[in-house]
């Protein structure tokens, strides 16, 4: 297992000691502390003396969270490498699931597992819960189905060591390190899996701030990626990732067309005579379509539920009443985060360095 963390003092013991709970038979746990400044230290010092199969690489300077698995990933002889972040506690039969996987195919280089949101205390989070079973989760299963999956969770994943050796480990060019491993490893034909049953909890944020500095990274960490191997991408034996691409670039331009919608709008109600009547719009209010796709999204969100529900003990059909608030809600950043991140993409893109990190606000 390897955990990187950087200045994760609150969650890390929680962390590593959910890690040794695991009932896997044989594995070690390698923590990766990437200079961290508070106790982080201090803790893993003291868990090593409790856990014989602990053992930790401290870095003496924050190289990001890409170069502290790469180096993590170098130091161990392991075959498969359980990948965890610094706040996620994974379940204790998780790696029996993702190590099945991996022995059933040769050609299958990772396996992403199921997040599950931990903490449930404000709206933003609580609309996360049905966002991880009815977005993220159906996306991955009908991705895998059509052959390719855009990422893999940087939350939860395991790896096969050789694949991750022959696409040169994780890279410090994108602030997303798992979309760009998922892309290399496709693009060089290993493949890879969605393992429902390979549950993790995660803390997700709670505030709008850092609701919105999560999907800023996200929304930017996919174009890099998309930057950095679309020379790569249009072979025809790469013909399976294509559908990926066209997805995240739709994806973009449908965020730009909803921002110019809400400009047209609010230039129609400041000065309208300035404005020409076909760029005119009265109204945000969806019509008829919005309804429907309304309708679309709630039976989306129902059946995410349904399916995710035995893999967790809570009442996961209650937060059904939260999910009306996503459209709403999650729509909009999605929109706000991509308009940003093309441009900081393009400006970064090519540029030398590590992609360091901090700690998100949950």
């Amino acid at each position: 297992m390897l955990i990187p963390c950087h200045n994760e003092r609150i969650t890390i013991e929680q962390v590593v000691r959910a890690a040794a709970a695991s009932t896997y038979p044989h594995f070690d746990i390698l923590v990766i502390d990437d200079a961290s400044t508070d106790e982080s230290p201090a803790t893993l010092e003291r868990l090593l003396a409790e856990i014989p199969n602990l053992r930790v690489l401290r870095l003496e300077r924050n190289l990001g969270k890409a170069k502290a698995l790469s180096l993590g990933a170098l130091a161990t002889k392991a075959e498969y490498l359980m990948c965890i972040d610094a706040d996620a506690l994974l379940d204790a039969e998780a790696i029996h699931w993702m190590v099945f996987d991996l022995e059933r195919s040769p050609r299958v280089g990772a396996v992403t597992g199921n997040p599950r949101v931990l903490n449930r205390t404000t709206l933003v989070s609580r609309i996360q819960v049905g966002e991880f079973s009815a977005i993220i989760g159906m996306i991955k299963r009908t991705q895998r189905l059509l052959g390719r999956v855009y990422t893999v969770s940087g939350v939860c994943s395991c790896f096969r060591h050789r694949a991750v050796h022959e696409v040169g480990y994780w890279s410090s060019q994108t602030v997303t390190e798992d979309v760009d491993i998922s892309w290399k490893l496709q693009l060089a034909y290993w493949g890879i899996l969605y393992e429902p049953r390979a549950v993790c909890w995660i803390l997700v944020p709670e505030s709008l701030r850092g609701l919105w500095r999560q999907r800023l990274r996200w929304a930017r960490g996919g174009i890099e990626a998309a930057l950095c191997h679309n020379r790569s991408m249009f072979h025809w034996a790469r013909r399976r990732m294509w559908p990926v691409f066209a997805e995240l670039m739709v994806s973009t331009a449908w965020c730009y067309a909803v921002f110019l919608v809400l400009v047209a709008w609010i230039l129609t109600q400041v000065i309208p005579a300035w404005m020409p009547s076909s760029l005119q719009v009265a109204t945000l209010l969806p019509g008829w379509s919005g309804s429907l796709l309304a309708m679309v999204c709630l039976l989306q969100f129902l059946t995410g539920l349904v399916l995710d529900r035995r893999y967790e003990r809570h009442h996961l059909l209650r937060q059904i009443f939260w999910a009306i608030w996503y459209p709403a809600l999650y729509w909009v950043i999605t929109a706000g985060t991509s308009v940003v991140a093309l441009p900081l993409a393009l400006r970064h893109h090519g540029r030398t360095g590590h992609a360091v990190w901090r700690s998100p606000d949950r």
